[in-house]
């Protein structure tokens, strides 16, 4: 870990803005998401609010972009080879089946998937879902929004303790 902050370090810098310049581009990388966002700003001094702020608006900056080209991009891999074709298909049937647990309804079981702190449940398999099962753009951000902002609170109360978080 000490190695991975010392290089995003000297990357950004050691300023207050540097520290919030790390937490929002890695709130940004798929898979990760806020979900490192959060417990690297903690670990770079930033305070709880900031820290979630500037990783909410990281993890949520690439969604609509995700939303609006993932037809396309799957699209695109079909019509170059077999291989890339097959791989779309896969990614595609696994993203599907992730969206077909979402029995409450489109938009709460997009929230309570999205919120989920663990790895494959975050924004960008939530706007990956909304594109293929085709929730309108305003509906589905308004999800994914929620989710991210109901992640970060359970990710800021792991990482800085939720006493902290909620008492001072």
């Amino acid at each position: 870990m000490d190695a991975i902050l010392t290089f995003l370090e000297n990357i950004f810098g050691t300023s207050y803005v540097g520290r919030c310049a790390v937490a929002f581009v890695v709130s940004m990388l798929p898979v990760v998401e806020l979900r490192g966002g959060i417990p690297i700003g903690a670990a770079l001094g930033l305070p709880p609010l900031m820290c979630a702020i500037t990783a909410v608006v990281g993890n949520l900056l690439p969604i609509p972009f995700v939303i609006l080209f993932t037809r396309r991009v799957f699209a695109w891999m079909r019509s170059k080879s077999p291989r890339l074709s097959r791989y779309a298909d896969s990614f595609e049937a696994r993203v599907t089946a992730k969206g077909e647990r979402l029995y409450i309804g489109k938009i709460i079981g997009l929230i309570i998937f999205v919120s989920i702190p663990l790895p494959g449940t975050g924004a960008w398999t939530g706007g990956m879902i909304a594109a293929l099962l085709n929730i309108r753009m305003r509906n589905s951000m308004f999800a994914i929004s929620a989710g991210v902002i109901i992640a970060a609170v359970i990710v800021s109360g792991i990482s800085f303790g939720f006493k902290y978080l909620f008492f001072g």
